[in-house]
């Protein structure tokens, strides 16, 4: 059987934080083949459709899934037109016409002639129209063509820049594990820190932490530092912003922290007027280091408060306070457009994971991806810093 095949599953590329479905874009000399060897899949429910070129199938978790079979001088063509995003490609369309090209999925054509260009490799359409390679995540079409026949495309963040996650929970407020069992996990990443951010005394359905709690806590921080000097351990706070925007914790006790992140979970029924200003009144405590989850969504439950995003982050520029990506993936808030406007204000951000569990540290890959959709580079992101570093920052 000769068959050359590539498979790319197409719309996550983008990296959106919701999908409808999938396509998955294949190139063989042997289409018949690859489809019949599709619709054998043992999760496949339903099969809508069946060709040559296209196969639809619903899955048992009734998701529906494309498949896409083009020859192989076309899928690089193909996978840049099936990534998207409409506006993206409409733009890349002009670029083309401009340039007496015609593009679609089969690849580059003379406008005249119809004589085929190019189409195997993407990245060869991009160059053909005088263009840098756009990320997948960048095709919007929020200025990234412009910006790449410029070769002002942003040099994105990966996760390979992260040195640490500065907001995780323990078992000390509503986290699963221990400290010392968290801490394994991050040194295994590579991490140079890792920031335990447990709740505050009055968040009491988080199991929220009174000073003498918070004492024994950092106890047990400096016992584990001990055995293990290869990563630094901070005792920090999630410490809530209370209704009048003051902090759930007193500045003595907010001084005993490393750095303080704070963060509303209560009391979310207010008007934009007063909800902007409560947490700017909370970003003003000199105390403040992160705003976590800015908005306050979550994805399918819970809508974003309607805030003043402007002027919540010129208030973060102004009081040094760095905004999070929460990267839960029912949260990943900041958005990738408030992340966007918050790098064009020179305002800084935290990507960080807010893990309760040993698994949920891995979810940082999902505030990357929130990241660069944002346009995010590495000197945009204050976990990227190495703990020297790091330490400046707080103070330390």
């Amino acid at each position: 059987m000769n068959i050359f095949l590539i498979l790319k599953v197409i719309k996550i590329r983008r990296r959106k934080e919701t999908i409808g479905d999938l396509d998955i874009l294949v190139s063989s000399n042997n289409p018949d083949e690859v489809m019949d060897y599709f619709v054998k899949y043992d999760r496949v429910k339903s099969v809508l459709m069946k060709g040559s070129t296209k196969t639809s199938v619903i899955l048992d978790d009734n998701v529906q899934v494309d498949l896409r079979v083009v020859e192989d001088k076309s899928f690089g063509s193909a996978l840049q037109y099936f990534t998207g995003s409409k506006e993206h490609n409409v733009k890349m369309r002009s670029i083309a016409i401009k340039k007496g090209f015609k593009l679609n999925e089969y690849g580059l054509f003379d406008k005249k002639t119809e004589k085929f260009i190019i189409g195997k490799e993407e990245v060869d359409i991009y160059k053909k129209l005088g263009l840098a390679y756009i990320e997948p995540e960048l095709r919007e079409n929020r200025s990234e063509v412009d910006s790449a026949s410029k070769n002002l495309l942003p040099n994105l963040i990966t996760q390979s820049d992260i040195k640490g996650d500065l907001h995780v929970h323990s078992n000390y407020s509503d986290g699963s594990e221990k400290i010392e069992d968290m801490v394994k996990v991050a040194v295994e990443m590579g991490y140079e820190y890792i920031g335990f951010a447990d709740h505050s005394q009055s968040l009491r359905v988080a199991n929220g932490l009174n000073f003498n709690r918070v004492k024994k806590k950092k106890s047990e921080i400096d016992k584990i530092q001990k055995k293990y000097p290869q990563i630094k351990i901070f005792c920090s706070t999630e410490c809530d912003i209370l209704k009048d925007g003051s902090l759930d914790y007193d500045d003595k006790i907010l001084d005993f922290f490393d750095y303080v992140v704070i963060g509303i979970h209560t009391k979310f029924l207010m008007d934009k007027k007063e909800i902007t200003n409560r947490i700017i009144k909370g970003m003003e405590n000199k105390y403040s280091s992160i705003l976590a989850h800015p908005t306050c969504r979550i994805i399918g439950y819970r809508e974003p408060f309607d805030l003043d995003i402007e002027k919540i982050l010129d208030s973060a520029k102004d009081t040094g306070t760095y905004m999070e990506i929460n990267s839960f993936p029912d949260r990943l808030d900041l958005n990738d457009l408030h992340s966007k406007m918050a790098k064009d204000r020179g305002v800084k951000i935290a990507i960080n994971t807010d893990a309760h569990q040993l698994d949920q540290l891995s979810y940082i890959k999902y505030g990357i991806s929130n990241a660069r959709r944002g346009w995010l580079e590495k000197n945009d992101v204050l976990n990227t810093k190495n703990l020297k570093e790091i330490n400046k920052i707080f103070g330390l």
